[in-house]
């Protein structure tokens, strides 16, 4: 196993380097902006979606999961390299992106894995052995294809923090401890970000939490107010103090989350959802206020500046997830182009 750990230790420590590496594989597929996240044209917006427009529809079709030869990536991980959160919890697998509408199925959260975290390795393999024999992504001629492997989508959020009273406009920049996270570690990424999952492994979790806004929240509390992931069968969101504080600040004006597209990791096949929501500095204040640097995930950096040369080095320079790079871009590029739809309240 010192060549499995040596692959995972590659992945790890060169994630960024790497993706661009792996870009290369796909000429024919669009990019997000000038990024390297791997798209399709239909996924684009024309313009920002309010978060609450997006429609979610169910469906009980499950087209097949790639079945591993032998033990599985996240049984490999498990025994060589576990990190601290790794569980197989049901997740909602997206097969269909038609806006304003996307459709969804029941998944398993190592299922992802053992395709993408999978492909990330060989891939890292190869590169350490200067050879270029990638049978298991050749599996998968097509990452954007979603009806061909498991794909489990985050919702990366940029948050920014914006000052009525002088304009200024800041976000919360997040560093991945690979020590910590079983993917894009070693990476910064915009935060909160959080795979779209029930809140529990119940029928009523499933049934109950198939909203984004909900998920949204649990981030928030998570990675924001280092809350625990586990909520509880009685768990009740019109009660949660949290849920009905940026509920209330949505409704008011304060708070508006947009959508702007849907992107594909083309190292590991991670699939976003990309979304900003923009939080009047009051309201920031007085519920993100106490937010300390670490968390279970890694460090946050608050109060990094929303410009220019703020997002041009994290899009074209840092280590950037490329999620989070093709959101803090497309961002960008709608203030600059519409800063009414961007910053005005969500209720008119």
């Amino acid at each position: 196993m010192n060549s499995w750990r040596e692959a995972r230790r590659h992945l790890n420590a060169n994630r960024h380097a790497l993706a661009r590496r792996a870009d290369l594989l796909y000429p024919d597929l669009p990019r997000v902006g000038s990024t390297h996240l791997l798209t399709r044209p239909a996924w684009a917006l024309p313009e920002p979606l309010d978060l609450h427009e997006v429609v979610l529809r169910w469906t009980d079709e499950t087209p097949p999961v790639p079945t591993p030869d032998g033990m599985t990536y996240a049984e490999a991980m498990i025994a060589h390299d576990p990190p601290k959160l790794f569980e197989n919890r049901t997740c909602y697998r997206l097969l269909d992106v038609t806006w304003p509408e996307l459709t969804f199925t029941r998944g398993m959260y190592f299922d992802a894995v053992n395709v993408g975290e999978a492909v990330g390795h060989e891939f890292a393999a190869a590169d350490l052995a200067a050879g270029d024999d990638l049978p298991l992504r050749g599996r998968v001629p097509d990452p954007t294809d979603l009806r061909a492997r498991p794909a489990h989508p985050a919702i990366s959020m940029l948050t920014l923090r914006h000052d009525r009273e002088s304009g200024e406009l800041t976000f919360v920049l997040h560093w991945r401890d690979p020590a910590l996270v079983a993917h894009g570690g070693g990476l910064f990424q915009v935060m909160p970000v959080g795979v779209f999952q029930p809140s529990e492994e119940s029928p009523q979790a499933e049934r109950a939490d198939f909203d984004l806004w909900k998920c949204v929240v649990r981030e928030y509390a998570e990675e924001f107010l280092g809350r625990s992931e586990h909520y509880g069968p009685a768990f009740d969101y019109e009660t949660w103090p949290l849920y009905r504080r940026l509920t209330d600040a949505r409704e008011s004006g304060d708070l508006r989350s947009l959508v702007l597209g849907v992107g594909v990791d083309p190292l590991t096949f991670a699939t976003d959802l990309l979304a900003v929501t923009v939080v009047e500095a009051r309201t920031f204040d007085a519920v993100f206020g106490a937010m300390t640097g670490a968390n279970d995930e890694g460090h946050a950096t608050v109060g990094v500046p929303f410009d220019a040369g703020s997002v041009d080095r994290h899009v074209t320079r840092e280590p950037m997830q490329a999620a989070g790079a093709a959101v803090l871009q497309l961002a960008w590029e709608q203030l600059l182009r519409d800063p009414i739809t961007m910053l005005r309240s969500s209720r008119q």
